[in-house]
């Protein structure tokens, strides 16, 4: 590919959600342009992102919910380029691989509160949630049985950010958590199977998607040289190696 840009820095900023996975995109975009000015800042979630556009102070976000209509309305664009399955993730001391929906659910709320319960080890379980506003929660209160109603309980521990959320369980012994599917869950944690539905399985109910936010009046060539090349072939693999669906 051409290096058809030598622009300003382009960040792409928002949600914590396929963090990696964008950071590994834009490290594949540098490589064949030679352009090394796409960075991925930190996250500042999906709405940290779409009002940093909106008030003109970043050209490119990145998010995991759907513009709302007054946000459509200020002229900003929703382009989708890939989902990522919302998965159920414990530290790898509690000894399961595999639950139910119901059990899940009666962990979350804090009626099982060992994993000894649901065939584990006999270790006290930690719950780790998200606030109401994450993209993820979100996803399962739609789509996983009991969850648009579900309590979490008062024993457990709030998590800021994606990365709190896989480093909180990566490191807390018994802990479980939930966050959208990712490389990084690999060291120290194990992804559940639930209800006999493995995240890459073409039925696993819940998932996350992933979109660029602009100014429709706002796009740039180096904008759109990077948005171009996450629609790519090359792009593609690597969302697919990430357990990504790309969408076209």
């Amino acid at each position: 590919m051409p290096n058809l840009v030598a622009a300003r820095e382009l960040r792409v900023v928002g949600t914590g959600d396929g963090l990696k996975l964008l950071r590994d995109l834009a490290a594949e975009y540098s490589q064949q342009t030679g352009n090394e000015d796409v960075v991925i800042p930190d996250s500042i979630g999906s709405g940290g992102g779409i009002a940093a556009v909106s008030a003109g102070e970043e050209r490119l976000a990145r998010v995991a919910r759907a513009l709302k209509d007054s946000e459509e309305a200020a002229g900003l664009e929703y382009v989708p380029f890939a989902r990522i399955p919302s998965v159920f993730f414990v530290n790898a001391s509690a000894g399961v691989s595999s639950l139910t929906s119901e059990q899940i659910k009666g962990i979350f709320e804090g009626k099982i509160r060992s994993w000894s319960e649901v065939g584990g080890n006999d270790i006290k379980i930690r719950v780790v949630r998200r606030e109401d506003g994450d993209s993820t929660l979100q996803v399962l209160r739609a789509s996983m049985p009991g969850w648009s109603d579900l309590q979490f309980t008062d024993r457990s521990k709030m998590a800021v950010t994606t990365q709190d959320a896989v480093e909180t369980v990566r490191s807390v012994e018994g802990a479980i958590g939930f966050a959208p599917h990712s490389e990084a869950m690999v060291d120290n944690t194990t992804v559940l199977i639930v209800d006999g539905r493995a995240p890459t399985d073409p039925d696993y109910p819940s998932a996350v998607e992933l979109a660029f936010v602009f100014k429709s009046s706002m796009v740039e060539p180096d904008m759109q040289a990077f948005m171009d090349f996450v629609k790519s072939a090359r792009a593609k693999q690597i969302l697919s190696s990430q357990g990504a669906l790309p969408i076209s």
